[in-house]
């Protein structure tokens, strides 16, 4: 791996650190707006209280949480591991090896919009130009137009009609139908994993089709030499590994997903 290449890599790792810390910072300083704590007599004013502080700190600890599952960490983690199951290799790569695959690719991926954030939100917000909130809502936009773009219709709409039927949250659909990043993201959110998940599956469901292939014709092979006691998957492995190496399989499958998301 050249300088240049890791020099990148760095570049985009300490960027979305600094964006993940930028949103927290901001999520911290808006709540604390709205505190007001006396130095003399220890006692707060308005809304702040002990379950001010305790609501705050469980947002500050969901904060990573929900970073995954509005980023592209979703399909990506998923696909590779449909991948190692397809060929067979229990713990080869690693769990450890594939999150931080995951973690890296996405990072690239969401660099864009993290660039976004940084320029819409923060730089905004530091400069004095808007206020917390504001810089809340203009963090959330770019995160919206990202997941609305891999959203399928159907889970959409079934998620806007619930949303409706139970009273979860008010939509006006003539504002909706002009501008979709005006949807609550309480309504975004589960939309953008529900699509997530099933395009995951549906990328394990090709990559398992080559190697399928491969122990049915092992198989039968073993089975009509009579060799019934011999194990399929231990002749098949090879076969598998193999063909995923002549064919560069891991090129193609990293570089299918970066384009699906473009």
């Amino acid at each position: 791996m050249t300088k240049a290449i890791k020099k990148h890599i760095l570049r985009l790792m300490f960027g979305a650190l600094g964006v993940i810390m930028s949103l927290s910072l901001l999520t911290i300083r808006a709540k604390a707006a709205t505190m007001d704590v006396t130095l003399d007599t220890g006692e707060s004013s308005g809304s702040s209280s002990a379950l001010d502080l305790l609501f705050l700190l469980a947002i500050l600890a969901l904060i990573p949480s929900l970073l995954l599952v509005m980023t592209s960490f979703t399909r990506i983690i998923i696909s590779l591991s449909f991948l190692r199951s397809a060929i067979g290799t229990q713990s080869a790569p690693p769990n450890q090896v594939l999150i931080g695959l995951a973690l890296f690719l996405t990072i690239f991926i969401m660099f864009p919009t993290f660039t976004q954030i940084k320029e819409q939100a923060y730089d905004r917000y530091i400069g004095g130009e808007i206020g917390e909130r504001d810089a809340i809502t203009a963090a959330g936009k770019p995160l919206k137009e990202f997941m609305l773009k891999q959203v399928y219709n159907d889970d959409l709409d079934m998620f806007i009609s619930l949303a409706e039927d139970k009273d979860i949250a008010k939509i006006d659909h003539e504002v909706i139908s002009e501008d979709l990043t005006e949807l609550p993201l309480v309504v975004v959110i589960p939309s953008f994993i529900t699509s997530e998940i099933k395009r995951a599956f549906l990328i394990g469901f090709l990559l398992y089709i080559p190697f399928l292939i491969i122990d049915i014709v092992v198989s039968s092979t073993l089975m009509s030499m009579g060799m019934v006691m011999l194990p399929p998957a231990t002749i098949a492995l090879p076969f598998k590994l193999m063909l995923f190496v002549l064919v560069d399989g891991w090129s193609l499958l990293i570089q299918s997903l970066i384009v699906g998301f473009h």
